[in-house]
């Protein structure tokens, strides 16, 4: 029914990026953050299929956005030279990935359900860039999480329409004898299609 969509989407909450952004990016930063360059031996943790569309305020998918990810691995290490106790992070563990969306604003990670850390509940950190230039930094939170309620981080999103923009699901994954987990994180950017983003 043309005009049923007129109505603009709720955009993605933005969030801080935090200070673990990697400051020395690994030599693998593709989309599979479990096997690091030609490695056999996978990333400890829960295997989470995350996928999702960048889209506009109009619902329009959002072509060669650049989506990056970061997080903590199994045991809350970031890759990072400030993080705490690096020698126990997981050297298996990418920590970082990216992906352009297509013409159908898609994009796709495997990667882990992120372990926890003192101050903070699980999340990923996602950023959206197109044109070289950062449109989007906020973070991607599993729903459900008991301690939620507790992170200052989270809690700034005051509106709960705002709040319910990054908070995703992670169910186990229809098929899968392993556990993988699924999460579908759909990223509406504050842009409508006269921004000339397509």
């Amino acid at each position: 029914m043309p005009g049923a969509f007129a109505e603009a989407l709720m955009p993605t909450a933005p969030q801080t990026e935090g200070p673990f952004y990697p400051d020395k990016l690994p030599l693998d930063t593709d989309n599979d953050l479990l096997i690091l360059n030609a490695g056999l031996t996978p990333a400890v943790g829960e295997v989470t299929h995350l996928t999702g569309v960048v889209m506009d305020l109009k619902g329009q998918p959002v072509r060669n956005a650049l989506v990056e990810i970061w997080s903590a691995d199994n045991s809350g290490i970031y890759l990072h030279t400030q993080a705490d106790h690096p020698e126990k992070r997981d050297k298996n563990f990418q920590g970082y990935g990216r992906f352009l969306t297509g013409s159908k604003g898609e994009y796709y990670f495997r990667t882990i359900k992120p372990g926890q850390y003192p101050g903070r509940t699980r999340h990923i950190h996602v950023a959206v860039s197109l044109k070289g230039k950062r449109v989007l930094t906020t973070q991607c939170y599993p729903a459900g999480e008991p301690d939620q309620d507790k992170d200052g981080v989270i809690r700034a999103i005051r509106d709960p329409k705002a709040l319910k923009t990054v908070i995703v699901p992670f169910t186990p994954m229809e098929g899968s004898k392993t556990g993988e987990l699924a999460a579908r994180f759909d990223i509406v950017l504050g842009l409508t299609p006269d921004d000339g983003h397509s």
